[in-house]
C-alpha cells in the first residue's frame, strides 16, 4: 500500500431531509436508498475536478490534491453552485417520473443539500486502485457536518478555505463559532446557498412510458433490499 502526505481540498456534499419518522416499511427504505444514490451521482458528476474518496450513507466525500486543489478552492463558489444545481435538477426530474407514493419516494422532492469544505493536510493511501484519506484535517471536515447553521442549504467553509477562496464567496459569508467534537472551538463561515444558486431551466415533460420505465428500474435496483441482501444506509443512520 502506497501512502503520501498531501495538501488537499476536502469537500463533503450531504443530503438531508429524510425524516426519522419515515415509515420503516422495507419498500420506503429501499426506495429512499436508491433515490439518494441517484442524487449523489448527479452531485458527483457535477464536480469532475474532484476525486471521490467514498460514499458515506447520504453523503459524498470528495477531494483534490495540490497543485490543482489551490485553484479549485479559489473557485469554490462556482463548484458549489454546479453541485447544488445538479442536485435540484435531478430531484425535479425524479419528481416528474415518480409514480410511487411510499415515504421514501414522496420525501425525495423535499430533500436538501449542504456542502462543507476544508483545506488541509491528509495522508493519501492507494491500494488496489482505490484511494483513501486520513488525518486530523479529514476528521475536521467531517466534524463540520454537525453544526448550528440556521439554514437547510448552505456552503460551510473553514478558515483555511476562506483564506484561499475568491472574494465573491467570502463577501456574503457569515462567521459562526462551532465546537467541533474532539477538536475544540473553531470559527467557520457559511453562505446561504440561495445567494449562489442559479435558476435552473424547467425540466422537459416526461411520458407515461418514461415514468413506467423509471419505476421498473427503481423496483429492480431495490430488489436486494427487499430480500435482505443489502441493508439501507438510511435505516442504519436512523
Amino acid at each position: 500500500m502506497a501512502t503520501e502526505t498531501v495538501n488537499a481540498l476536502l469537500v463533503i456534499a450531504d443530503i438531508g431531509g429524510y425524516t426519522r419518522f419515515m415509515s420503516l416499511h422495507r419498500t420506503s427504505l429501499a426506495h429512499a436508498q436508491e433515490n439518494t444514490s441517484r442524487l449523489l451521482d448527479a452531485i458527483i458528476d457535477a464536480a469532475p475536478d474532484l476525486e471521490l474518496s467514498g460514499l458515506e450513507g447520504d453523503a459524498a466525500f470528495l477531494y483534490a490534491t495540490d497543485p490543482s486543489a489551490s485553484e479549485i478552492t479559489r473557485s469554490l463558489a462556482g463548484l458549489a453552485t454546479a453541485m447544488h444545481r445538479a442536485f435540484h435538477h435531478e430531484q425535479s426530474h425524479m419528481e416528474q417520473l415518480r409514480v410511487c407514493w411510499c415515504d421514501g419516494c414522496v420525501q425525495t422532492g423535499k430533500l436538501t443539500v449542504k456542502i462543507v469544505a476544508h483545506y488541509g493536510e491528509a495522508v493519501l493511501s492507494a491500494t488496489r486502485g482505490r484511494s483513501t484519506l486520513a488525518g486530523v484535517d479529514v476528521i475536521f471536515v467531517h466534524r463540520m457536518l454537525k453544526n448550528s447553521v440556521p439554514l437547510d442549504e448552505y456552503v460551510l467553509i473553514s478558515e483555511a478555505v476562506r483564506e484561499r477562496v475568491e472574494p465573491s464567496l467570502t463577501a456574503s459569508a457569515t462567521p459562526i463559532d462551532e465546537e467541533l467534537e474532539g477538536l475544540g472551538s473553531e470559527r467557520l463561515y457559511y453562505v446561504d446557498m440561495a445567494a449562489l444558486a442559479v435558476p435552473d431551466a424547467e425540466p422537459e415533460p416526461v411520458s407515461i412510458f418514461q415514468r413506467a420505465a423509471f419505476h421498473a428500474g427503481l423496483t429492480a435496483r431495490s430488489l436486494p433490499y427487499y430480500v435482505g441482501l443489502k441493508r439501507s444506509e438510511i435505516e442504519l443512520d436512523g
